[in-house]
């Protein structure tokens, strides 16, 4: 018994100093969910694009017909709202669980660290976007998302540095592709966060 109370003890200082280092509210759910956001769109896209040709190399006449550029554009929009969106509104409901506050000196650290990245990505992406290099765009979304995921790593969980090396390992390969964009942007940000979103959930979602 003195061990298991010894043990026991361990386990819940353990707890502890992990919720005071680590931001642990991040909801598997919400990466299941971004996954099946970004299919669905990625699905859309394929259709407006290709229609019912069954072929996947980048099609140069295909950018500006009947602004099917900007259409695109929105399209991601939509599905970045709806992701982002949805992974608030579950960390909000897994704090409330675990009676955690969402706004901290570690989230905002965690915050600080994807933005970063994620901001310079973002304005790269319009550069290229507004310069007609429609042909990179999805390797740079994947190579800086997943730098924004290994710098947050450092404050959650390890298990985000692992989806975030093989987003960027995704990236790199979609580089020497650039025909393949759509297919890697559905692999990174699709299945990739169905699978990480559901190891989370039934690792971490109590």
């Amino acid at each position: 018994m003195e061990k298991q109370e010894i043990y026991s003890e361990l386990h819940s200082i353990r707890n502890l100093m992990e919720r005071s280092a680590k931001f642990i509210s991040l909801s598997g759910l919400s990466g299941i969910m971004a996954g099946v956001y970004a299919l669905i769109g990625a699905a859309i896209a394929w259709y407006m694009v290709y229609g019912q040709n069954n072929y996947m190399d980048f099609q140069e006449h295909f950018v500006d017909q009947n602004g099917l550029l900007w259409n695109l554009f929105y399209l991601a929009l939509a599905v970045l709202i709806l992701s982002i969106g949805t992974g608030i509104l579950l960390t909000l409901r897994k704090a409330g669980k675990t009676n955690q506050k969402v706004w901290n000196p570690i989230s905002k650290k965690l915050l600080f660290s994807m933005l970063v990245p994620l901001l310079t990505g973002g304005c790269l992406i319009l550069i290229l976007f507004f310069r007609g290099y429609y042909g990179v765009i999805a390797p740079t979304c994947l190579i800086f998302y997943g730098l924004a995921l290994v710098g947050a790593s450092n404050y959650t969980f390890e298990d985000v540095k692992w989806l975030g090396l093989m987003e960027l390992f995704l990236g790199i390969f979609a580089a020497l592709l650039p025909g393949y964009g759509l297919f890697f942007w559905t692999i990174g940000f699709g299945l990739l966060h169905i699978i990480y979103g559901t190891i989370m959930h039934f690792k971490y979602d109590k």
